[in-house]
């Protein structure tokens, strides 16, 4: 029962209102639950611009605001007058005391201590923390890790398919690079690694609002299932150090002897899950994102095989076009005006990052897919501000080496069906991706 009334105050409610701000045509509520919207939400970001056009960045829903406006985004990731959003602190009174009594015991990403849900000073102390140990340095030596990863995996893939070649390329590729890599840096056995993919595709929409009873009870037993796996491993960690980065984040969080912590238990456990989860699941959606949108434009693929030095920018322009973050959000810290409307204390802001990086203020023909697009990197696909995404610099690299390498090995793959989305709203990407490989070419190292 006390599971039940926690997605009752947490998701039925705002479910069943949402439903019906889809019918009045409400904004926020399409974003949340029109499944055209979800299906394809580039006509929806036309839909808004139009909205906008005249009357300001801001647009009023029903409970909160909504901006497309690149620079009003930019403006608010970076804001002093607005912090994070924690998960249930915008509900209504009663709904909140509700959530606040019956909310589980388990580490969520979207509560403190989460470096997403907290702000300054503690943010400041949690980032510099695990700034110390992922060094820009750090994550540069991985990349010849990343480019070892993805060979072998192709070389596996090379030897998969139904007989015609054709293979889940999101199954058999694109979740296993990140994670890979990822549990390699953050110390996880081999034998661990499919459960840590199967904890992160689970926990993926406890970043949503408004899931449905059975999506809630995969979310609860998968956070509650990582967070007690984490505890594990974390004390594995401490008893038998290694040369892994979590090792070293655990030594510099608990201090030098007679020193008191960096981090206490529960805040080491969720920055240490954080990083864990978010170092894969947004790179598995720019990978299967990448792949489907080159095997699309074969002319913009024909470009980067004429020219390989057009690989990172290629990777920034499929991070503006299809953003594995689709969402964020800021609520108003106190009284402020913004963009000419006055916002009240605890009012909300949603950021449609995926709809500001297509403002055509700033992206000329916005929905083109044009890899030499000189400006592709001043997309928000990683936010902004002080919550700038920790692991953008190793998605970067992961994009670069995972698709190039991809394409050098199968230069005709094609897709061999539609493909299915993830059920998601605030990530977007591939759940399945169905592959014709075509011919293969002898692996070769970029040069």
């Amino acid at each position: 029962m006390k599971q039940w009334l926690h997605w009752l105050a947490m998701h039925g409610v705002v479910r069943r209102f949402a439903a019906m701000g889809v019918r009045r045509g409400d904004v926020q509520a399409r974003m949340m639950a029109d499944p055209a919207v979800r299906a394809d939400p580039v006509p929806f970001y036309d839909e808004l611009r139009e909205q906008v056009t005249g009357a300001g960045p801001l647009i009023r829903c029903r409970v909160s605001y909504v901006t497309i406006d690149h620079g009003l985004a930019q403006e608010l990731l970076r804001s002093d007058d607005f912090r994070v959003i924690k998960l249930g602190s915008n509900l209504p009174g009663p709904l909140r005391r509700l959530e606040e009594r019956t909310r589980p015991q388990a580490l969520h990403p979207l509560r403190p201590p989460s470096l997403l849900a907290v702000e300054p000073p503690e943010h400041t102390r949690y980032r510099k923390t695990v700034s110390s140990v992922f060094t820009a340095r750090a994550v540069a030596a991985l990349r010849e890790r990343v480019q070892d990863t993805a060979e072998a995996l192709l070389d596996e893939m090379a030897g998969a398919g139904d007989g015609s070649r054709v293979v889940d390329v999101v199954d058999r590729y694109c979740s296993q690079l990140p994670v890979t890599v990822i549990s390699e840096v953050l110390g996880v056995p081999e034998s661990q690694r499919a459960r840590v993919l199967e904890f992160g595709e689970a926990a993926a929409p406890s970043l949503d609002i408004g899931l449905s009873w059975s999506q809630y009870r995969t979310v609860d037993r998968g956070l509650e299932s990582f967070n007690e796996w984490l505890t594990t491993h974390l004390a594995e960690l401490r008893r038998n150090p290694g040369d892994d980065l979590m090792s070293q984040l655990i030594r510099t969080a608990e201090g030098s002897p007679g020193t008191a912590p960096l981090l206490d238990d529960r805040e080491l456990r969720a920055t240490a899950g954080l990083v864990l989860a978010a170092g894969f699941e947004t790179t598995v959606n720019l990978l299967g994102n990448g792949i489907r949108m080159l095997m699309d434009a074969p002319d913009q693929l024909a470009l980067l095989r004429e020219d390989p030095q057009l690989w990172p920018n290629a990777v920034e322009e499929i991070l503006r076009l299809d953003s594995p973050v689709q969402l964020s959000a800021r609520v108003a810290l106190r009284d402020v005006d913004i963009a000419g409307t006055r916002l009240q204390r605890d009012e909300m802001v949603a950021i449609y990052l995926a709809a500001a990086n297509r403002d055509p203020a700033v992206f000329p023909d916005p929905h083109r897919f044009d890899v030499t697009r000189e400006n592709a990197g001043r997309h928000l696909a990683f936010s902004g501000g002080r919550h700038f995404c920790l692991g953008a610099a190793l998605a970067r690299a992961e994009g670069e080496v995972g698709l190039r390498a991809f394409f050098d090995r199968f230069p005709q793959a094609q897709p061999a069906g539609t493909g299915q989305r993830r059920d998601t709203r605030v990530l977007r990407g591939w759940s399945s991706l169905p592959v014709r490989l075509g011919p293969e070419v002898s692996a070769a190292r970029p040069v």
